[in-house]
């Protein structure tokens, strides 16, 4: 950001939409499609108002059918538009998932580099608005584990700003998974115009000596509180926040480790299989003569997502991503 730069204070829902409004009005070829995205401006408005301003056909209302829309955007960014298809729900994705894996991943490797498929995939995703299971859940591991799909997760209105317009401008699909349960949770300095925030990097929120804190998405914000009350006990808290998922920042991950010779992963996802377990395998290969303790993982629970009564013990809470990043430490 240039120091003339001028800022506007954003959630991180406004912060979609101006994204999204500024790559619209920078290149033509950019499309958003989905469920409700025109005229109702989306299920949690972050389209609101691009229909009026750039019409039916650039931002254009789809039938409920996830498979068609993927579809439809796939085919689109093979023929050189730049489509961002809303799902309307993270959870709603299943029906589209062989067209993303199966025919959008893989389609710079199936074509010998012929064609490439910069589609971007938006969809709100996590937990701790009070809603149904599928409306709540975090599997950003499915596609993670996908060769051929970058996975963001942004945890601030300037990065989701930023990584956006990186992931529309990227020449192969982008899953961009946005935390609804910090939609509107607070606000942050996000500059006016064009920036990017480059996709694969992690951002260190917080230094520290004691131990390293790997997190993103919502509970990048449990993490730094836990960080805070943490330090008045004496311990020092790195919070490394991904930010992308995959590709996986690995060289600040283990950077960081090297520094502290302990680690916690916080994320909302069920732990088996989840992210947590691949940023502990690269610390044993990477880093292993600098390990003092056991990787802590800090994470929702291999069950499927609880209704309302529940939602809070299924989520890490403040208390229990201190309590893991105690046992780190105190091990």
């Amino acid at each position: 950001m240039s120091q003339s730069q001028q800022t506007q204070n954003l959630t991180l829902v406004q912060a979609v939409r101006d994204g999204l409004h500024t790559e619209m009005t920078n290149d033509d070829r950019v499309v958003v499609m989905g469920e409700d995205v025109g005229k109702n401006g989306g299920v949690f408005r972050a389209t609101e108002g691009l229909w009026d301003e750039f019409g039916d056909d650039r931002v254009i209302d789809t039938p409920l059918a996830e498979s068609g829309i993927a579809g439809t955007a796939i085919g689109m960014a093979t023929m050189g538009m730049r489509p961002v298809a809303e799902m309307q729900f993270s959870g709603f994705m299943y029906p589209a998932f062989d067209q993303i894996v199966s025919h959008a991943a893989r389609l710079r490797t199936r074509s010998r580099g012929r064609f490439t498929c910069p589609l971007v995939v938006r969809a709100p995703y996590g937990g701790g608005i009070r809603a149904p299971e599928h409306h709540s859940e975090s599997k950003e591991a499915f596609y993670a584990h996908e060769a051929g799909l970058k996975v963001v997760i942004p945890s601030t209105p300037y990065d989701t700003k930023g990584l956006l317009i990186s992931a529309i401008r990227d020449p192969d699909p982008v899953i961009f998974l946005e935390p609804k349960l910090i939609y509107r949770a607070f606000r942050g300095d996000v500059p006016e115009g064009d920036y990017e925030v480059p996709i694969g990097e992690a951002a260190v929120r917080r230094e520290g000596t004691d131990v390293s804190v790997y997190t993103y998405g919502a509970m990048t914000r449990p993490t730094m509180e836990a960080a805070e009350n943490l330090e008045e006990d004496g311990v020092s808290v790195e919070v490394v926040d991904l930010r992308t998922v995959s590709p996986m920042d690995k060289e600040t991950i283990v950077e960081s480790f090297e520094k502290t010779g302990r680690a916690a992963v916080v994320h909302e996802a069920p732990k088996t299989g989840g992210l947590g377990a691949e940023i502990t395998a690269t610390l044993q290969e990477k880093a292993l003569l600098h390990q003092e303790a056991p990787v802590e993982r800090i994470a929702g629970y291999d069950v499927p997502y609880p209704l309302y009564a529940l939602e809070d013990y299924y989520l890490p809470s403040v208390a229990r991503v201190e309590e893991g990043i105690r046992n780190a430490v105190e091990f």
